[in-house]
């Protein structure tokens, strides 16, 4: 199963941190990449490109500028939609059932408002608690949930860096792949 991320009305000059956090925690744990509406934002899709790189693992950030086909190129192509929201199904109790299947899942998070057609196509409106916070918490707290914890143990193949764990201080082990001009 595959599993994208949808980032819906991405604002290039306001929403520029919180739609690379969305990028990141999807990378972190487990997604293979995310589709961008909104405004093309250049720079922020090279940030992520440049955190892949360094850091390893398959990962890629496109930009779509009509979501709706998107949606539609997903579930023709025999995906599903899950669409996470405060006014959903409960996380907690839906995820199981969403579990079941093996259908590639297009996970889609909010911008400013989210159209009600996104209701309407979504097999799966989850809410993340019913009270408003942000959609980096809202996918984190999903994505854990879909893969049962096992994203924690997520290892990022050809990174150029890797953190070894220790309980004091920053470990980091730099691989031997980067030329001197890169150094």
């Amino acid at each position: 199963m595959e599993v994208k991320v949808l980032r819906l009305d991405h604002r290039r000059q306001r929403d520029a941190r919180i739609t690379t956090h969305v990028c990141l925690t999807a990378r972190a744990l487990g997604s293979s990449g995310v589709f961008l509406s909104g405004d093309h934002d250049k720079k922020l899709i090279e940030n992520v490109n440049d955190v892949v790189k360094r850091w390893g693992g398959e990962f890629r950030v496109e930009y779509h500028k009509k979501w709706e086909n998107l949606l539609h190129e997903w579930k023709n192509s025999g995906g599903e939609i899950i669409h996470l929201t405060m006014y959903g199904e409960p996380v907690q109790t839906v995820t199981p059932k969403i579990q079941e299947s093996l259908q590639d899942k297009l996970v889609v998070v909010g911008g400013s408002r989210v159209p009600s057609k996104v209701y309407q196509e979504a097999d799966w409106n989850v809410s993340v608690t019913t009270q408003p916070h942000s959609e980096v918490s809202s996918l984190a707290l999903f994505l854990h949930m879909l893969y049962d914890g096992k994203e924690l143990e997520l290892e990022f193949e050809e990174g150029d860096m890797k953190i070894i764990p220790s309980q004091k201080g920053k470990n980091v082990e730099m691989s031997n792949k980067r030329s001197d001009n890169e150094s």
